[in-house]
């Protein structure tokens, strides 16, 4: 972890927990590098990324659980406006920015979207595209104003944009692609069924069953200090340093809520969630669904995925081959990380803000090889620390 702090992330919190222990639990940093007047502490909040996708995913699987919904139903169901004919289109880097080539077999093919299903959303087969600018695409450049107070209205615009013309690159169920697009779908489905907003149904159905404490949208705007969140990147979009609001561009023009991106959370926080998992059953997914979830439903190339959850694979695995087969997780773009191996009983949660210093992603990615090696060597090595 220090040698990660000298090179990779100027502030981070490990917590790592094996059969309901907490074994190590630190924090490292600053959160203000430059001045280093203000420390990391293990209650510092930080900016999930994609984690928060694991939490979209955990919701809908409580509706599924009541009966209000089911894996097998078409999201036009709930989402009406996203139905109909649509025309394969160009892809767009999610890094980049840039459109990509189109498969020269896509061109002129139309898929019908009422055939995408949840499933579909959940395992990322649905066939949209990776990323899309939701905001610039209604013609509109406004800046979210910090802490990202976006009117209602804006927002709804810029989502009806997407949902009207959704950015399809392949036909439904034919391959793996990972989207964010889906998720933000899943989000706004969630808000459908359940009737109430995505933060306000998170919040009923995961946060206060689990006893999370600290997890929100917007932490500023729900008055938790500066000093209390990891800040991420100078943003040349808006002009400033992220501070307390999400680093995500198209959360960031949502009001900072989304099904894909948005929630901030201590390492506690995580390591709460995924314990869930862990044990198979918890207070708000039966043992049922929580091995549906964790079940594998799709394995293509090096990608093998449940339901939200990245699954072990033999070769590319983001936290390397230590992990035992059966151990999944995710990962997110801000350089956070939830890994679980169920072999070992044991919960790895890593958040850092790996892009302070910008968004090149490799040395993040060699970290976290080097960080889940060391800490299988060591839990390996110490089996009486956990007796």
């Amino acid at each position: 972890m220090q040698q990660g702090l000298a090179a990779t992330f100027p502030a981070a919190v490990l917590l790592v927990r094996q059969k309901g222990k907490t074994l190590f639990h630190r924090a490292y940093g600053w959160i203000d590098p430059e001045q280093q007047q203000i420390p990391v502490r293990e209650t510092t909040l930080f900016d999930l990324a994609s984690l928060t996708k694991l939490f979209t995913a955990a919701a809908f699987m409580t509706l599924v659980g009541t009966g209000q919904t089911s894996l097998e139903m078409p999201v036009s169901h709930i989402i009406p406006e996203f139905g109909g004919i649509r025309p394969l289109q160009q892809a767009i880097d999610p890094h980049t920015k840039t459109p990509l080539p189109i498969d020269p077999k896509s061109v002129g093919k139309k898929i019908n979207a009422n055939e995408v299903t949840f499933w579909h959303l959940l395992t990322h087969t649905s066939g949209l595209a990776a990323w899309e600018d939701l905001c610039r695409r209604d013609k509109s450049a406004d800046i979210p104003p910090m802490p990202q107070r976006v009117p209602l209205a804006m927002r709804r615009h810029r989502l009806e944009a997407f949902l009207h013309s959704p950015r399809f690159v392949s036909p439904p169920g034919e391959h793996f692609l990972y989207s964010d697009l889906g998720f933000i779908l899943l989000g706004e489905a969630i808000e459908g069924l359940a009737d109430s907003s995505l933060p306000e149904y998170l919040s009923r159905a995961i946060v206060r069953p689990l006893g999370i404490e600290s997890m929100t949208y917007n932490p500023l705007g729900h008055g938790v200090p500066h000093n209390q969140i990891a800040p991420t990147e100078f943003c040349p979009w808006r002009e400033r340093r992220i501070r307390g609001e999400v680093h995500d561009e198209n959360a960031s023009c949502l009001g900072g809520v989304a099904g894909h991106a948005g929630l901030f959370a201590t390492a506690e926080d995580i390591a709460a969630f995924g314990q869930c998992f862990l044990a198979g059953e918890c207070p708000i997914l039966s043992s049922d669904l929580v091995k549906m979830m964790i079940r594998e439903q799709v394995w293509e190339g090096d990608e093998r995925r449940g339901l939200g959850w990245k699954l072990q694979t033999p070769d590319n695995s983001p936290v390397g081959r230590a992990l035992g087969p059966r151990s999944f997780g995710h990962t997110g773009f801000t350089g956070t990380s939830l890994w679980i191996d169920p072999d070992r009983e044991l919960i790895v949660v890593l958040l850092t803000n790996h892009v302070y210093y910008g968004r090149e992603g490799e040395a993040i990615k060699r970290f976290r090889i080097r960080l889940h090696d060391t800490v299988v060597a060591v839990v390996d090595h110490f089996p009486e620390a956990v007796q």
